[in-house]
Formats: structure tokens, sequence, C-alpha cells
């Protein structure tokens, strides 16, 4: 006589199939769910809204001390003024380097030390009345309150 596993072959692989739903969501979370990659999408969120010349809504996305350098008014003004105006566009194309991750950082000498922040290099390429040109610049992404949030180094 045949002697029976004390396990029905289904548990096993029920159990198989669970251990590999288990791993692939892990996965899918670590991609699309982590810190750096809801860092990178803020950015991109960002530079978005300034493509568009919705300069309201890129003021939104600040972290506090950046709204502390600009009233949103003035923000809407200069940015108007100073891309569309004297540099001829009316819109540009933008690309994120890799992200670094950065133990603390300071958006000036005698700001606050940040924890938990990204560093993203943009590069906008802008194509007006004086040519082309592209604007490099080194962009921080900074969870505060548990959102992500865009600041500047004002560090000299």
């Amino acid at each position: 006589m045949a002697r029976r596993s004390a396990l029905p072959k289904g548990l096993f692989i029920g159990i198989g199939l669970f251990v590999v739903i288990l791993v692939g969501f892990l996965f899918i979370k670590g991609s699309f769910f982590s810190e750096s990659k809801q860092a990178e999408e803020t950015v991109e969120e960002f530079y978005r809204y300034e493509q568009k010349g919705d300069f309201s809504s890129s003021w939104g996305l600040f972290h506090t001390a950046m709204k502390e350098r600009f009233s949103k008014g003035n923000y809407i003004q200069d940015r108007a003024h100073v891309f569309m105006n004297h540099f001829g566009v009316e819109t540009f194309t933008f690309t994120l380097g890799k992200h670094e991750e950065v133990d603390t950082w300071k958006m000036s000498k005698t700001g606050p030390a940040l924890k938990n922040v990204y560093k993203f290099l943009v590069t906008q390429t802008y194509k007006g009345k004086y040519g082309n040109f592209d604007l490099k610049q080194e962009v921080f992404a900074i969870e505060e309150k548990g959102e992500w949030k865009i600041a500047w180094d004002y560090n000299q």
C-alpha cells in the first residue's frame, strides 16, 4: 500500500504561490513606492508645472524654508518675467540625473540640518531668442511632514 503524505499536494502549491506573490509585491513596492522614487516623482512634478508656466503649483511643492525665501506672488512674477520675457522662451525640456541620497544637508549655512534628503541634477534645455542653452541645477527633495518637497542650494 502506498503511503500518503501528511500534507496535501495542494497546500505545497498554495504556499509556493503565496511566496511568489509576496516576493513580487515586495519588489514592486520597492521599485515604485520607495522613498527615492517618491522624491524623484516630486522633482519631476515640480518641473512639469514649471514647463507649463504653472508657477503657483510649482511653488506649492517648495519646502517651508524655500517658501520663506519667496512669497508666492513674487515667485510667480519673477519666474514668468525671467524665463518667459528675458530668455524669450515659452517652455523647456528637462532631464533628471540619477539621485544621490544625502545623510544631512543644509539649504544655507545658517539653515537647519535636514535629513532624509535626495539630490538630483536637473538639466533644463531652453530654445529661445538668444539661442539654445542648458541650465543645470542641483535640486534637493526633502521629506517634510510625510510629503516630499523641493529646495535649492544657497550655500556659498
